[in-house]
């Protein structure tokens, strides 16, 4: 097989995180979430642009799930981030987060996601890898920022695009 000069990962990614781009301008825009929808989205917290209180820095280290649901305000989208305000333990805290640094993003109201491969801030990196989930979430456990306490595990099968690339 040829070398990919073209960088269709690359490409692909870019164009997975303008569907959470597009997502989260709609909320921003109107100001509320349409539906049942609602977002958990985990990022990297050491990721270059990410903005976090030292707070929740300390308390998750490598990689941090926020809930979008019924308690966000200032929401603002921009092309390479986001930033809303939260509220952890009766504290708001503003969160500013590049849409690179994010490595997962579910909307359980219609089963959909989408997972990223994004390398941790100490590994070396290595090209980008996207992975679909349209149908089905990865069993994990979420930490929400809407204040429930009680995690959430999903469960389900992985699409792997790899399965729709051309075998040559």
């Amino acid at each position: 097989m040829g070398q990919d000069h073209i960088r269709y990962d690359i490409l692909a990614q870019d164009a997975l995180r303008g569907v959470i781009r597009k997502v989260l301008a709609e909320v921003a825009a109107t100001g509320r979430l349409p539906g049942d929808h609602h977002f958990f989205i985990t990022f990297l917290t050491g990721a270059p642009g990410v903005r976090i209180s030292q707070h929740l820095k300390a308390k998750y280290a490598e990689q941090m799930t926020i809930v979008i649901q019924h308690q966000f305000w200032d929401l603002k989208v921009t092309d390479s981030q986001f930033e809303v305000g939260l509220s952890f333990s009766d504290t708001p805290e503003k969160l500013v987060i590049p849409f690179n640094a994010i490595r997962g993003f579910y909307d359980p109201s219609v089963n959909f996601e989408l997972e990223f491969d994004v390398p941790l801030v100490e590994e070396e990196e290595t090209p980008a890898e996207v992975t679909a989930y349209p149908l089905a979430a990865t069993e994990r456990t979420e930490e929400s920022g809407d204040d429930k306490g009680d995690g959430e595990k999903k469960q389900g099968s992985v699409v792997s695009l790899d399965a729709f690339r051309k075998k040559q």
